[in-house]
């Protein structure tokens, strides 16, 4: 049985490439149903009358969590299905992911985010460009975060929004660790992906207004850069004028390091000891 555990946890074919393919299929999903939903709402929902018939916060919070679940089922077999550098780094200190891997993951991840958003970009092209002729930030949120969703009114700043981005991104990590660890009580015939989708919708039901919960350094970067090629040139500042690309890219790196810590910390120690878990799976059917 051991032996059969050890043979399901290598790639069935290709290797580091097939990984890395794995990675930008499964981010690239992630991405063309989380920011597709919010250009449905914010740029579609611009243009009905009255204002928002094409969603709301709820259906965009469900659409990302939906697009977590499908996208680790895409790459899991293959990679483990991250999706999010910050999971990639989480792994490689706590769990013993390669770190060798860790560069091209993260490269997967932000090419498959980076497509992914030219593709809603294209697609969304008439709506943007009636939404918002001038592709300023009124809708450069589609693709990117801004503290307090883009609202002066809120207040929130790049520092707020740094905080805002280390707690959820940490309570995401503490969770994903939870969910995946086959010596705690892991969700049994492959549900997990599932319960982690519902943990992203529950973070963005509750954790979204200081920083619109990238939670995810290529969510957030790759969608930027896509935009800024397309004709957004307010893509790397708030709408306070402060550079601030760098605040959801950053922060959720910390967040993931302090989430996969506390569950060591106050779990992961107490737990028996078994037989070691390969690094950054999640469990197959077989295994649960």
């Amino acid at each position: 049985m051991a032996e059969e555990r050890d043979r399901r946890s290598e790639p069935r074919f290709g290797g580091l490439i097939g990984e890395l393919s794995a990675e930008f299929a499964g981010t690239m999903i992630l991405i063309l149903f989380g920011v597709g939903v919010v250009a449905q709402v914010v740029a579609g929902g611009a243009l009905t009358s009255p204002p928002g018939g094409l969603g709301n916060h709820d259906s965009i919070a469900w659409a990302w969590g939906i697009g977590v679940t499908l996208g680790v089922y895409t790459a899991a077999r293959l990679s483990g299905g991250h999706l999010n550098p910050a999971v990639t780094l989480a792994l490689a200190a706590f769990k013993g992911f390669s770190w060798r891997k860790v560069l091209p993951y993260w490269i997967a991840q932000f090419l498959g985010a980076f497509v992914a958003a030219l593709l809603v970009r294209w697609n969304y092209t008439e709506v943007l460009g009636h939404a918002d002729p001038g592709h300023t930030i009124k809708t450069q949120f589609v693709f990117s975060t801004l503290p307090g969703n883009g609202n002066p009114a809120a207040g929130v700043h790049e520092w707020g929004a740094f905080r805002d981005q280390i707690i959820g991104t940490a309570i995401l990590m503490l969770l994903i660790f939870a969910l995946t660890d086959v010596l705690n009580n892991p969700p049994r015939a492959n549900l997990a992906p599932w319960i982690i989708g519902l943990v992203v919708v529950a973070i963005g039901m509750a954790w979204g207004t200081d920083a619109g919960y990238a939670i995810n350094p290529a969510r957030d970067f790759g969608p930027r850069l896509a935009s800024y090629a397309t004709g957004y040139n307010t893509a790397w500042r708030d709408q306070w004028g402060n550079l601030y690309w760098w605040v959801p890219v950053v922060a959720p790196l910390l967040g993931g390091l302090v989430g996969a810590a506390l569950y060591k910390l106050f779990v992961g120690n107490f737990l028996p000891r078994a037989e070691p878990e390969p690094p950054g799976r999640v469990p197959a059917p077989e295994e649960a």
